[in-house]
């Protein structure tokens, strides 16, 4: 019996240890790949997911009780690690969240969401050995919750889904990484920087795949995604949306001119960033 995508994400979804979990999203990942899962028309309905397994730590906290740190010092720039290698972290839930809840979509959605997967795992992967080299670990510091819990509110709708995590919370790393780049390597911290060169070269095309099946989604309702995107940006995302924006990233990961003043105009920015 051909074993099915679905079990395989919900597994990597219950997985707790940051080591299992990778592990067992690398091994779906290879096995969907070599065409080993099968997508079953009968596959019984997603079971709701208050939370996917987590390790004790980090402990999660409101985002304004995360300390701010700089980067000037050893300690400060772990912090900063930390905060990323948790993002990629969330991210590896998020995509395999995509594909266990939503069913009977098109396979390329499906082989979209576990390449995404897999290479969060990696980013994770890679973040984690950097912050041991700091003489840390994941878990050292509080972190917060704010991707999954949007995960939850779009649990029901897979349009919605695609518009706000892959095209709100994640495309935020298009418009951040840039700036930390340069002042890590203003620090002579190349090997943070060339790990977060890999990750923003990849998350355009993360955010790429939100951008295409946003618009899958708003054509199969007969809904213009322009229009839909800015009542959802609205709707869900006021407080978790910041300026300025990547306007060359976001563009080359599916954002079209009116979708980015639609951002702009919701945070007050009128103008694109230099």
């Amino acid at each position: 019996m051909t074993a099915s995508l679905f079990d395989a994400a919900r597994a990597c979804l219950d997985a707790a240890s940051p080591e299992e979990k990778v592990v067992l999203t690398f091994a779906a990942a290879e096995a969907f790949a070599r065409g080993e899962l099968s997508m079953p028309d009968d596959a019984p309905e997603p079971e709701p997911i208050r939370m996917p397994g987590r390790p004790e730590r980090p402990l999660l906290v409101h985002p304004r009780d995360l300390p701010r740190r700089g980067f000037g010092t050893n300690d400060g720039r772990a912090a900063f690690i930390h905060a990323i290698a948790h993002i990629e972290f969330n991210a590896i839930d998020l995509a395999w969240d995509a594909v266990y809840r939503f069913r009977g979509l098109p396979r390329g959605f499906y082989a979209d969401w576990v390449g995404v997967a897999h290479d969060e795992a990696r980013h994770f992967v890679m973040l984690r050995d950097r912050l041991r080299e700091f003489g840390h670990d994941y878990g050292n510091f509080d972190a917060h919750n704010g991707l999954w819990e949007m995960a939850e509110k779009t649990a029901h709708d897979g349009l919605a889904r695609m518009a706000l995590v892959p095209r709100v919370l994640e495309a935020r790393g298009l418009d951040v990484t840039p700036g930390m780049i340069v002042k890590l390597r203003a620090l002579g911290d190349d090997a943070t920087a060339d790990i977060l060169e890999v990750i923003l070269r990849e998350e355009v095309g993360h955010v790429a795949a939100g951008s295409r099946w946003y618009r899958w989604y708003c054509e199969r309702a007969g809904v213009d995604p322009v229009p839909r995107f800015r009542e959802l940006l609205a709707e869900y995302a006021r407080a978790v949306l910041y300026g300025p924006f990547n306007h060359e990233a976001r563009g080359a990961a599916g954002f079209g001119p009116e979708e980015l003043a639609a951002l702009e105009a919701l945070t007050g920015n009128d103008a694109p960033p230099r």
